[in-house]
């Protein structure tokens, strides 16, 4: 089958997502063009218009469609507490555990020297103004457990402990209702150097 013309085109784009092949990218194209054409208006409609209006939130660079971001206007939330991500979906995810009211930083990547990718390329010297006010009362970093992530953390938490911060790393191990059976080697590490008394 000729994979030329507007079809194999939107194949193509398709397969520009995350996780998303040249299969899965065929099964989505015809989906939408045989069963949801009215679905697919939407979404393209839908992706233009985040493309077009959303940006980053001045204070803490997560999407957002105005200057701040719908966390950062909550007054409800602890000025006391900063936690450092990644990225803004790690924000979101974190955000839908409903189990931290205070503020983020979205770092927007991990350091990566050979990518080219040092501390100015994460915003760090606006967390270190940030921090510098001395609002931040406690830092956490939930930056992924990758031996990228793990030293943009250390790092952070040097520049933490500059400014008299506390900083603290969320847990790794185990997750909850994990069985021993099937976790890595490298995970049950994190799990017993981190163990808590009970």
């Amino acid at each position: 089958m000729n994979k030329a013309g507007l079809l194999g085109q939107l194949i193509q784009s398709l397969c520009c997502l995350p996780g998303v092949g040249p299969k899965s990218a065929q099964r989505m194209a015809f989906h939408l063009l045989q069963r949801d054409r009215n679905g697919a208006k939407i979404l393209a409609k839908t992706v233009l218009r985040a493309i077009e209006e959303l940006g980053h939130c001045r204070q803490c660079r997560t999407l957002t469609e105005g200057e701040i971001c719908e966390t950062c206007a909550d007054q409800s939330r602890n000025d006391e507490m900063l936690c450092i991500v990644e990225s803004p979906s790690d924000a979101w995810i974190v955000d839908q555990a409903a189990v931290f009211k205070g503020r983020y930083f979205v770092l927007h990547g991990r350091l990566s020297p050979l990518d080219g990718i040092g501390p100015d390329e994460l915003g760090l010297d606006q967390l270190e103004q940030l921090l510098a006010t001395g609002r931040v009362k406690e830092l956490i970093l939930a930056t992924n457990s990758t031996v990228e992530g793990e030293a943009t953390a250390y790092f952070i938490g040097e520049l933490a402990r500059k400014h008299q911060v506390p900083a603290s790393r969320i847990a790794h191990g185990v997750p909850m209702g994990g069985e021993l059976e099937f976790t890595d080697s490298g995970t049950l590490s994190h799990a017993f150097n981190g163990r808590v008394e009970m």
